[in-house]
Protein backbone atom coordinates (compact mmCIF):
# COMPACT_ATOMS: atom_id res chain seq x y z
CA UNK A 1 0.00 0.00 0.00
CA UNK A 2 2.90 2.21 0.63
CA UNK A 3 4.52 1.48 -2.03
CA UNK A 4 1.61 2.40 -4.38
CA UNK A 5 1.44 5.41 -2.80
CA UNK A 6 5.07 6.83 -3.39
CA UNK A 7 4.14 5.56 -6.76
CA UNK A 8 0.67 7.36 -7.26
CA UNK A 9 2.46 10.33 -5.82
CA UNK A 10 5.32 10.37 -8.24
CA UNK A 11 3.26 10.39 -10.84
CA UNK A 12 1.59 13.76 -9.63
CA UNK A 13 4.97 15.31 -9.38
CA UNK A 14 5.57 14.11 -12.94
CA UNK A 15 2.56 15.21 -14.43
CA UNK A 16 2.59 18.51 -12.98
CA UNK A 17 6.43 18.80 -14.16
CA UNK A 18 5.71 18.36 -17.90
CA UNK A 19 2.97 21.01 -17.28
CA UNK A 20 5.71 23.20 -16.28
CA UNK A 21 7.68 22.27 -19.44
CA UNK A 22 7.64 24.06 -22.53
CA UNK A 23 5.97 21.42 -25.42
CA UNK A 24 9.33 21.01 -27.11
CA UNK A 25 10.69 20.05 -23.35
CA UNK A 26 11.75 16.45 -22.55
CA UNK A 27 11.88 14.01 -18.84
CA UNK A 28 14.37 12.63 -16.94
CA UNK A 29 12.58 9.58 -14.85
CA UNK A 30 15.74 9.96 -12.77
CA UNK A 31 15.32 13.05 -10.99
CA UNK A 32 17.27 12.54 -8.25
CA UNK A 33 20.32 12.84 -10.15
CA UNK A 34 23.05 14.75 -8.78
CA UNK A 35 23.38 18.64 -10.30
CA UNK A 36 26.65 18.37 -11.82
CA UNK A 37 25.56 15.74 -13.76
CA UNK A 38 22.46 17.03 -15.25
CA UNK A 39 22.46 18.53 -18.58
CA UNK A 40 21.50 22.10 -19.20
CA UNK A 41 17.86 21.27 -20.17
CA UNK A 42 17.44 19.16 -16.34
CA UNK A 43 19.17 21.93 -14.68
CA UNK A 44 16.67 24.47 -15.76
CA UNK A 45 13.97 22.47 -14.99
CA UNK A 46 15.36 21.70 -11.96
CA UNK A 47 16.20 25.24 -11.00
CA UNK A 48 12.32 26.17 -12.36
CA UNK A 49 10.73 23.30 -10.02
CA UNK A 50 13.21 24.31 -6.42
CA UNK A 51 12.73 27.93 -6.81
CA UNK A 52 9.11 27.84 -7.54
CA UNK A 53 8.55 25.43 -4.30
CA UNK A 54 10.76 28.17 -2.47
CA UNK A 55 8.73 30.13 -3.14
CA UNK A 56 5.91 28.57 -2.07
CA UNK A 57 6.94 27.92 1.41
CA UNK A 58 8.23 31.62 1.57
CA UNK A 59 4.63 32.80 0.94
CA UNK A 60 3.51 30.75 3.85
CA UNK A 61 5.62 31.72 6.43
CA UNK A 62 4.02 35.36 6.78
CA UNK A 63 0.96 34.31 4.42
CA UNK A 64 1.32 36.23 0.71
CA UNK A 65 -2.20 34.95 0.45
CA UNK A 66 -4.72 37.40 1.49
CA UNK A 67 -7.23 34.96 2.80
CA UNK A 68 -5.14 33.05 4.68
CA UNK A 69 -3.37 36.21 6.38
CA UNK A 70 -6.49 37.45 7.21
CA UNK A 71 -7.53 34.24 9.06
CA UNK A 72 -3.61 33.89 10.95
CA UNK A 73 -2.09 37.32 11.31
CA UNK A 74 -5.05 39.90 11.83
CA UNK A 75 -7.86 37.95 12.95
CA UNK A 76 -5.85 35.54 15.71
CA UNK A 77 -2.68 37.55 15.93
CA UNK A 78 -3.77 41.28 15.31
CA UNK A 79 -6.69 40.50 18.27
CA UNK A 80 -4.59 38.60 20.63
CA UNK A 81 -1.19 40.62 19.93
CA UNK A 82 -3.18 43.60 21.29
CA UNK A 83 -2.70 45.05 17.51
CA UNK A 84 -5.99 45.20 15.86
CA UNK A 85 -9.60 44.50 15.71
CA UNK A 86 -11.75 43.89 13.15
CA UNK A 87 -14.84 46.36 12.02
CA UNK A 88 -17.28 44.44 10.08
CA UNK A 89 -20.67 44.55 11.62
CA UNK A 90 -21.35 40.98 10.39
CA UNK A 91 -18.86 39.44 12.33
CA UNK A 92 -20.97 38.38 15.04
CA UNK A 93 -18.60 35.03 15.98
CA UNK A 94 -14.99 35.89 16.08
CA UNK A 95 -11.69 35.37 17.96
CA UNK A 96 -11.54 38.69 19.32
CA UNK A 97 -14.42 37.35 20.92
CA UNK A 98 -13.00 33.93 21.60
CA UNK A 99 -16.29 32.20 19.62
CA UNK A 100 -15.09 31.75 16.25
CA UNK A 101 -17.17 29.72 13.65
CA UNK A 102 -15.39 26.38 13.11
CA UNK A 103 -14.57 27.44 9.81
CA UNK A 104 -12.34 29.92 11.28
CA UNK A 105 -10.62 27.17 13.56
CA UNK A 106 -9.44 25.18 10.16
CA UNK A 107 -7.83 27.45 8.25
CA UNK A 108 -4.82 28.51 10.56
CA UNK A 109 -4.59 24.84 11.92
CA UNK A 110 -4.93 22.93 8.31
CA UNK A 111 -4.14 25.50 5.23
CA UNK A 112 -0.40 26.04 6.49
CA UNK A 113 0.29 22.33 7.04
CA UNK A 114 -1.64 21.23 3.48
CA UNK A 115 -0.11 23.54 1.43
CA UNK A 116 3.65 23.39 2.69
CA UNK A 117 4.06 19.98 2.75
CA UNK A 118 3.11 18.39 -1.02
CA UNK A 119 5.78 21.59 -1.92
CA UNK A 120 8.28 20.58 0.49
CA UNK A 121 8.23 16.78 -0.44
CA UNK A 122 8.39 18.18 -4.25
CA UNK A 123 11.37 19.52 -3.92
CA UNK A 124 13.08 16.62 -1.86
CA UNK A 125 11.99 14.36 -4.80
CA UNK A 126 13.52 16.46 -7.57
CA UNK A 127 17.03 17.63 -6.00
CA UNK A 128 19.46 16.58 -3.53
CA UNK A 129 21.16 20.20 -3.70
CA UNK A 130 22.37 20.43 -0.27
CA UNK A 131 21.51 23.76 0.29
CA UNK A 132 18.05 23.69 -1.94
CA UNK A 133 17.19 21.12 0.92
CA UNK A 134 18.69 23.06 3.62
CA UNK A 135 16.42 26.31 2.82
CA UNK A 136 13.86 24.09 2.81
CA UNK A 137 14.15 22.95 6.41
CA UNK A 138 14.28 26.27 7.83
CA UNK A 139 11.42 27.27 5.89
CA UNK A 140 9.29 23.88 7.23
CA UNK A 141 10.27 25.17 10.51
CA UNK A 142 9.60 29.02 10.10
CA UNK A 143 5.66 28.12 9.17
CA UNK A 144 5.22 25.31 11.72
CA UNK A 145 6.71 27.11 14.35
CA UNK A 146 3.64 29.44 13.80
CA UNK A 147 1.28 26.54 13.75
CA UNK A 148 2.50 24.64 17.40
CA UNK A 149 2.36 28.11 18.78
CA UNK A 150 -0.93 28.55 18.25
CA UNK A 151 -2.02 25.33 18.65
CA UNK A 152 -0.11 23.11 20.74
CA UNK A 153 1.02 19.66 19.96
CA UNK A 154 0.86 19.06 15.96
CA UNK A 155 1.49 16.36 13.44
CA UNK A 156 4.96 17.36 12.91
CA UNK A 157 7.92 14.46 13.02
CA UNK A 158 5.80 11.93 10.81
CA UNK A 159 4.07 14.13 8.41
CA UNK A 160 7.22 13.07 6.24
CA UNK A 161 6.94 9.18 6.65
CA UNK A 162 6.64 6.67 4.17
CA UNK A 163 2.79 5.90 5.12
CA UNK A 164 1.86 9.74 4.89
CA UNK A 165 4.03 11.71 2.27
CA UNK A 166 2.32 14.74 3.21
CA UNK A 167 -0.63 14.29 1.61
CA UNK A 168 -3.44 14.31 4.91
CA UNK A 169 -3.03 14.91 8.47
CA UNK A 170 -4.37 11.95 9.06
CA UNK A 171 -0.80 11.09 11.42
CA UNK A 172 -0.11 11.38 15.42
CA UNK A 173 0.78 14.27 16.80
CA UNK A 174 4.29 15.00 18.19
CA UNK A 175 3.86 16.94 21.77
CA UNK A 176 5.41 20.82 21.39
CA UNK A 177 8.33 20.24 23.47
CA UNK A 178 8.87 16.81 20.92
CA UNK A 179 8.06 19.69 17.78
CA UNK A 180 10.55 22.23 19.50
CA UNK A 181 13.35 19.61 19.75
CA UNK A 182 12.88 18.87 16.30
CA UNK A 183 12.68 22.01 14.92
CA UNK A 184 15.86 22.80 16.81
CA UNK A 185 17.64 20.07 15.78
CA UNK A 186 16.77 20.91 11.61
CA UNK A 187 17.64 24.37 11.98
CA UNK A 188 21.02 22.36 13.46
CA UNK A 189 21.28 20.33 10.33
CA UNK A 190 20.57 23.14 8.19
CA UNK A 191 23.24 25.59 9.33
CA UNK A 192 25.90 23.02 8.93
CA UNK A 193 24.75 23.00 5.51
CA UNK A 194 25.02 26.43 5.08
CA UNK A 195 28.32 26.99 6.99
CA UNK A 196 29.96 23.99 4.59
CA UNK A 197 28.38 26.22 1.42
CA UNK A 198 29.31 29.58 2.85
CA UNK A 199 31.19 30.64 0.23
CA UNK A 200 28.61 29.28 -2.23
CA UNK A 201 27.79 32.73 -4.70
CA UNK A 202 24.43 34.38 -4.55
CA UNK A 203 23.78 33.82 -8.07
CA UNK A 204 23.73 30.24 -7.26
CA UNK A 205 20.03 31.19 -5.50
CA UNK A 206 19.24 34.69 -6.34
CA UNK A 207 16.92 34.12 -8.84
CA UNK A 208 15.65 31.41 -6.87
CA UNK A 209 14.41 32.61 -3.76
CA UNK A 210 12.70 36.26 -2.55
CA UNK A 211 14.11 36.71 1.05
CA UNK A 212 17.67 37.27 0.88
CA UNK A 213 18.30 36.15 -3.24
CA UNK A 214 20.59 33.47 -2.72
CA UNK A 215 22.84 35.57 0.21
CA UNK A 216 24.23 32.47 2.24
CA UNK A 217 25.74 34.96 4.80
CA UNK A 218 22.11 36.76 5.61
CA UNK A 219 20.52 33.17 5.23
CA UNK A 220 22.59 32.22 8.56
CA UNK A 221 22.41 35.01 10.50
CA UNK A 222 18.33 34.61 10.56
CA UNK A 223 18.57 31.01 11.39
CA UNK A 224 20.85 31.94 14.39
CA UNK A 225 18.09 34.73 15.10
CA UNK A 226 14.93 31.86 14.73
CA UNK A 227 17.02 29.46 17.03
CA UNK A 228 17.25 32.75 19.46
CA UNK A 229 13.65 33.29 18.78
CA UNK A 230 12.59 29.90 19.88
CA UNK A 231 15.04 29.36 22.31
CA UNK A 232 13.35 32.24 24.28
CA UNK A 233 10.28 30.70 24.07
CA UNK A 234 11.63 28.51 26.34
CA UNK A 235 13.34 30.30 28.87
CA UNK A 236 10.43 29.59 31.71
CA UNK A 237 10.13 26.14 31.09
CA UNK A 238 13.39 25.01 30.11
CA UNK A 239 15.69 27.79 31.41
CA UNK A 240 19.50 25.59 31.15
CA UNK A 241 18.82 24.80 27.37
CA UNK A 242 17.18 27.87 26.77
CA UNK A 243 20.48 29.29 27.43
CA UNK A 244 22.43 27.07 25.49
CA UNK A 245 21.02 27.51 22.40
CA UNK A 246 20.53 31.37 22.83
CA UNK A 247 24.22 31.74 23.78
CA UNK A 248 25.43 29.53 20.72
CA UNK A 249 22.83 31.24 18.34
CA UNK A 250 24.20 35.00 19.46
CA UNK A 251 28.05 33.40 19.15
CA UNK A 252 27.39 31.80 15.40
CA UNK A 253 26.13 35.70 14.30
CA UNK A 254 22.66 36.80 14.25
CA UNK A 255 20.57 39.54 12.73
CA UNK A 256 21.96 43.02 14.08
CA UNK A 257 21.32 45.32 11.07
CA UNK A 258 18.95 46.45 9.18
CA UNK A 259 20.07 45.98 6.18
CA UNK A 260 19.64 42.16 6.86
CA UNK A 261 16.28 42.14 8.08
CA UNK A 262 14.12 39.10 7.12
CA UNK A 263 11.72 40.73 4.20
CA UNK A 264 10.34 38.88 1.79
CA UNK A 265 9.89 40.58 -1.27
CA UNK A 266 6.75 39.99 -3.81
CA UNK A 267 5.19 41.59 -6.74
CA UNK A 268 1.99 42.44 -4.79
CA UNK A 269 1.45 42.49 -1.28
CA UNK A 270 -2.20 41.56 -0.67
CA UNK A 271 -2.54 41.67 2.67
CA UNK A 272 -2.90 45.68 2.27
CA UNK A 273 -6.44 44.74 1.03
CA UNK A 274 -7.72 44.41 4.57
CA UNK A 275 -6.84 47.73 5.52
CA UNK A 276 -7.10 49.55 2.61
CA UNK A 277 -9.60 48.41 0.22
CA UNK A 278 -11.33 45.92 2.01
CA UNK A 279 -10.86 48.31 5.08
CA UNK A 280 -11.98 45.62 7.56
CA UNK A 281 -9.32 46.07 10.30
CA UNK A 282 -7.87 48.92 12.82
CA UNK A 283 -5.39 49.31 14.86
CA UNK A 284 -6.28 48.65 18.56
CA UNK A 285 -6.46 51.01 21.81
CA UNK A 286 -3.62 49.36 23.38
CA UNK A 287 -1.20 50.23 20.40
CA UNK A 288 -2.61 53.84 20.82
CA UNK A 289 -2.86 54.00 24.79
CA UNK A 290 0.82 53.38 24.50
CA UNK A 291 2.52 55.11 21.69
CA UNK A 292 0.13 58.33 22.26
CA UNK A 293 1.45 58.53 26.04
CA UNK A 294 4.76 57.83 25.10
CA UNK A 295 4.29 60.66 22.68
CA UNK A 296 6.44 57.90 20.22
CA UNK A 297 7.79 59.48 17.30
CA UNK A 298 7.09 56.32 14.99
CA UNK A 299 3.26 56.62 15.38
CA UNK A 300 3.29 59.21 12.32
CA UNK A 301 5.07 56.79 10.37
CA UNK A 302 3.04 53.92 11.21
CA UNK A 303 -0.57 54.69 11.37
CA UNK A 304 -3.16 56.93 9.67
CA UNK A 305 -4.70 59.59 11.94
CA UNK A 306 -8.52 59.22 12.06
CA UNK A 307 -10.80 61.91 11.20
CA UNK A 308 -13.19 62.85 14.27
CA UNK A 309 -16.01 65.52 14.44
CA UNK A 310 -16.43 66.99 17.78
CA UNK A 311 -18.99 70.10 18.54
CA UNK A 312 -16.68 73.12 19.97
CA UNK A 313 -18.55 76.49 21.06
CA UNK A 314 -22.35 75.05 19.15
CA UNK A 315 -19.68 74.43 15.63
CA UNK A 316 -18.47 71.12 14.36
CA UNK A 317 -15.14 70.48 14.20
CA UNK A 318 -13.09 67.49 12.62
CA UNK A 319 -10.01 66.89 15.25
CA UNK A 320 -7.34 64.79 13.25
CA UNK A 321 -5.46 62.28 15.67
CA UNK A 322 -4.71 58.44 16.28
CA UNK A 323 -7.65 56.44 17.56
CA UNK A 324 -7.86 52.88 18.39
CA UNK A 325 -10.61 50.48 18.52
CA UNK A 326 -11.20 47.97 21.66
CA UNK A 327 -10.23 44.79 21.03
CA UNK A 328 -13.18 42.27 22.04
CA UNK A 329 -16.59 43.95 20.82
CA UNK A 330 -19.08 44.07 18.76
CA UNK A 331 -19.14 46.60 15.80
CA UNK A 332 -22.75 47.94 15.15
CA UNK A 333 -21.93 49.73 11.76
CA UNK A 334 -18.45 49.09 10.05
CA UNK A 335 -19.51 52.29 7.96
CA UNK A 336 -19.14 54.89 11.02
CA UNK A 337 -15.23 53.06 11.90
CA UNK A 338 -13.53 53.24 8.98
CA UNK A 339 -12.72 57.05 8.86
CA UNK A 340 -12.65 57.70 12.72
CA UNK A 341 -10.29 54.88 13.67
CA UNK A 342 -7.00 54.63 12.81
CA UNK A 343 -5.32 52.08 10.48
CA UNK A 344 -1.90 51.07 9.49
CA UNK A 345 0.40 52.51 6.64
CA UNK A 346 0.86 50.07 4.03
CA UNK A 347 1.28 49.69 0.66
CA UNK A 348 0.72 46.97 -2.34
CA UNK A 349 4.54 47.38 -2.83
CA UNK A 350 5.53 46.60 0.73
CA UNK A 351 7.94 43.39 1.34
CA UNK A 352 6.52 40.76 4.39
CA UNK A 353 7.83 41.16 7.32
CA UNK A 354 9.45 37.69 9.27
CA UNK A 355 11.86 39.30 11.60
CA UNK A 356 14.06 42.51 11.53
CA UNK A 357 17.13 43.64 14.07
CA UNK A 358 14.96 45.22 16.78
CA UNK A 359 13.65 42.02 17.65
CA UNK A 360 16.92 40.29 18.00
CA UNK A 361 18.48 43.05 19.76
CA UNK A 362 15.50 42.99 22.30
CA UNK A 363 15.58 39.01 22.42
CA UNK A 364 19.25 39.40 23.44
CA UNK A 365 18.87 42.28 25.87
CA UNK A 366 15.66 39.71 27.36
CA UNK A 367 18.53 36.85 27.24
CA UNK A 368 21.47 39.13 28.77
CA UNK A 369 18.29 40.48 31.50
CA UNK A 370 18.57 37.01 32.76
CA UNK A 371 22.25 36.80 32.70
CA UNK A 372 22.99 35.19 29.76
CA UNK A 373 26.18 35.83 27.33
CA UNK A 374 24.28 37.83 24.47
CA UNK A 375 27.21 40.05 23.48
CA UNK A 376 26.53 43.32 25.57
CA UNK A 377 24.61 44.42 28.56
CA UNK A 378 21.04 44.58 28.74
CA UNK A 379 20.66 48.13 29.17
CA UNK A 380 22.99 49.05 25.92
CA UNK A 381 21.01 45.70 23.71
CA UNK A 382 17.59 47.75 24.77
CA UNK A 383 18.61 50.91 23.95
CA UNK A 384 20.15 49.74 20.49
CA UNK A 385 17.03 47.99 19.76
CA UNK A 386 15.01 50.79 20.04
CA UNK A 387 17.65 52.75 18.10
CA UNK A 388 16.87 50.23 14.99
CA UNK A 389 13.75 50.24 15.74
CA UNK A 390 13.38 53.93 14.85
CA UNK A 391 15.96 54.26 12.05
CA UNK A 392 13.79 50.97 10.29
CA UNK A 393 10.64 52.81 10.33
CA UNK A 394 12.73 56.85 9.89
CA UNK A 395 11.71 57.87 12.99
CA UNK A 396 13.78 60.93 14.63
CA UNK A 397 14.87 61.59 18.10
CA UNK A 398 15.09 57.77 19.60
CA UNK A 399 18.58 59.14 21.86
CA UNK A 400 15.64 61.41 23.62
CA UNK A 401 13.14 59.09 23.55
CA UNK A 402 15.11 56.30 25.41
CA UNK A 403 16.43 58.59 28.39
CA UNK A 404 12.43 59.37 28.99
CA UNK A 405 11.96 58.16 32.76
CA UNK A 406 8.41 60.15 33.16
CA UNK A 407 6.11 59.34 30.22
CA UNK A 408 3.47 56.58 30.56
CA UNK A 409 1.05 54.88 28.57
CA UNK A 410 -2.59 56.86 28.76
CA UNK A 411 -6.05 56.24 29.23
CA UNK A 412 -7.84 54.92 26.13
CA UNK A 413 -10.46 57.27 24.97
CA UNK A 414 -13.02 56.16 23.03
CA UNK A 415 -14.19 58.15 20.05
CA UNK A 416 -17.50 56.78 19.90
CA UNK A 417 -17.81 57.28 23.92
CA UNK A 418 -18.51 53.41 24.42
CA UNK A 419 -15.66 51.54 25.49
CA UNK A 420 -12.93 54.30 26.98
CA UNK A 421 -10.71 52.57 30.02
CA UNK A 422 -7.92 53.69 31.81
CA UNK A 423 -4.25 52.69 31.22
CA UNK A 424 -3.17 48.79 32.60
CA UNK A 425 0.21 49.90 32.77
CA UNK A 426 2.93 52.92 34.17
CA UNK A 427 5.57 51.75 32.83
CA UNK A 428 8.06 54.19 31.58
CA UNK A 429 10.95 53.98 28.44
CA UNK A 430 14.07 54.48 30.31
CA UNK A 431 16.04 52.04 31.77
CA UNK A 432 15.73 51.25 35.38
CA UNK A 433 18.78 50.77 37.65
CA UNK A 434 19.43 48.51 40.09
CA UNK A 435 18.59 44.38 41.09
CA UNK A 436 15.90 42.77 42.43
CA UNK A 437 12.57 40.83 41.15
CA UNK A 438 10.59 43.84 41.17
CA UNK A 439 13.39 45.94 38.98
CA UNK A 440 14.08 42.70 36.41
CA UNK A 441 10.03 42.51 36.20
CA UNK A 442 9.79 46.06 35.21
CA UNK A 443 12.81 45.94 32.63
CA UNK A 444 11.78 43.27 31.64
CA UNK A 445 8.12 44.42 30.78
CA UNK A 446 10.26 47.69 29.34
CA UNK A 447 11.56 45.30 26.97
CA UNK A 448 8.69 43.45 25.64
CA UNK A 449 6.38 46.90 25.32
CA UNK A 450 8.90 48.06 23.48
CA UNK A 451 9.54 44.91 21.27
CA UNK A 452 5.97 44.91 20.68
CA UNK A 453 5.84 47.93 19.19
CA UNK A 454 8.77 47.55 17.05
CA UNK A 455 7.74 44.42 15.37
CA UNK A 456 4.29 45.21 14.23
CA UNK A 457 2.54 43.72 12.88
CA UNK A 458 3.80 40.39 13.78
CA UNK A 459 0.67 39.29 15.67
CA UNK A 460 1.22 35.74 15.82
CA UNK A 461 4.73 36.75 17.42
CA UNK A 462 3.28 39.41 19.92
CA UNK A 463 1.20 37.12 21.22
CA UNK A 464 3.50 33.73 21.90
CA UNK A 465 5.16 36.70 23.86
CA UNK A 466 2.54 38.68 25.87
CA UNK A 467 1.59 35.29 26.77
CA UNK A 468 4.82 33.79 27.65
CA UNK A 469 5.74 36.81 30.08
CA UNK A 470 2.52 38.51 30.58
CA UNK A 471 3.48 41.63 28.68
CA UNK A 472 3.08 44.07 27.11
CA UNK A 473 -0.43 44.77 29.48
CA UNK A 474 -2.88 44.24 27.20
CA UNK A 475 -6.82 45.53 27.64
CA UNK A 476 -9.17 42.58 28.70
CA UNK A 477 -11.25 41.70 25.70
CA UNK A 478 -15.03 43.31 26.09
CA UNK A 479 -16.91 40.46 25.55
CA UNK A 480 -15.95 37.23 26.42
CA UNK A 481 -18.20 34.82 24.44
CA UNK A 482 -15.58 31.52 25.28
CA UNK A 483 -18.46 28.61 24.70
CA UNK A 484 -15.73 26.72 27.17
CA UNK A 485 -15.72 29.74 30.03
CA UNK A 486 -12.20 28.81 29.70
CA UNK A 487 -10.70 32.41 29.02
CA UNK A 488 -9.61 34.55 31.90
CA UNK A 489 -9.56 37.79 30.20
CA UNK A 490 -7.02 39.64 32.54
CA UNK A 491 -4.05 37.15 30.71
CA UNK A 492 -5.82 36.67 27.54
CA UNK A 493 -6.20 33.16 25.92
CA UNK A 494 -3.39 31.01 25.35
CA UNK A 495 -4.44 28.72 22.19
CA UNK A 496 -6.43 27.99 19.84
CA UNK A 497 -8.87 24.79 19.78
CA UNK A 498 -8.11 22.37 17.55
CA UNK A 499 -10.84 22.58 14.50
CA UNK A 500 -13.79 20.27 14.63
CA UNK A 501 -12.47 18.90 11.16
CA UNK A 502 -9.88 16.52 13.31
CA UNK A 503 -12.14 14.84 15.51
CA UNK A 504 -14.33 13.68 12.64
CA UNK A 505 -11.21 12.49 10.56
CA UNK A 506 -8.34 11.99 12.93
CA UNK A 507 -9.70 11.38 15.84
CA UNK A 508 -7.76 8.58 17.55
CA UNK A 509 -4.90 11.10 16.72
CA UNK A 510 -6.48 14.46 18.57
CA UNK A 511 -7.41 12.60 21.68
CA UNK A 512 -4.17 11.57 22.34
CA UNK A 513 -2.94 15.46 21.43
CA UNK A 514 -5.00 16.84 23.97
CA UNK A 515 -3.62 13.84 26.20
CA UNK A 516 -0.30 16.09 25.72
CA UNK A 517 -1.29 19.58 25.73
CA UNK A 518 -2.26 18.51 29.51
CA UNK A 519 -5.97 20.05 30.14
CA UNK A 520 -8.88 20.56 28.03
CA UNK A 521 -8.98 21.60 24.33
CA UNK A 522 -10.19 25.20 25.02
CA UNK A 523 -8.64 28.40 24.30
CA UNK A 524 -7.94 28.99 28.28
CA UNK A 525 -5.21 25.80 28.26
CA UNK A 526 -1.73 27.28 28.42
CA UNK A 527 0.65 25.68 25.70
CA UNK A 528 4.11 23.69 27.16
CA UNK A 529 6.23 27.16 27.48
CA UNK A 530 3.48 28.93 28.96
CA UNK A 531 4.57 27.82 32.35
CA UNK A 532 5.38 31.62 34.04
CA UNK A 533 3.47 32.25 37.00
CA UNK A 534 1.44 35.40 35.69
CA UNK A 535 0.32 36.69 39.04
CA UNK A 536 3.68 38.36 38.90
CA UNK A 537 2.90 41.18 36.26
CA UNK A 538 -1.02 41.43 37.37
CA UNK A 539 -0.27 42.01 40.61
Amino acid sequence: MTNMKRIYYLQRIILSVLLLLPLSGCFDSDINRKMYEADDSEMQRENHIVGATLRVMQGLVSPTHEHLYQFMDAMVGGAYGGYMEGIVDTWVMKFSTFNPEQGWLKSPFADPITDLYPQYLKMLSVTDDPVALALGKILRVCVMHRVTDIYGPIPYSQMLSNDNLGENLSVPYDSQEQVYTQMLKELEEADKVLEENKDLSSEAFRKLEDLYYGNISKWRKFLHSMQLRIAMRMSYVNPTEAQRIAENAVAAGVIEANEDNAMLHVAENRSELLFNNWSDYRISADMVSVMKGYEDPRLDVMFVKGINTVEVGGEKQEVNDFYGVRIGIFTEKKDDMINLYSKQIISSTDPYLWMNAAEVTFLRAEGALHGWNMGGEPQALYEKAIALSFDERGAKGADKYVKDAEKKPVKYVDPMGAYSADAVSEITIAWEQGSGKEIFERNLERIITQKWIAIFPLGLEAWAEHRRTGYPRLLPAVENKDPNNSVDVTIGPRRLPYPADEYNSNGANIAKAVQMLGGADAAGTPLWWDAKDHSVENN
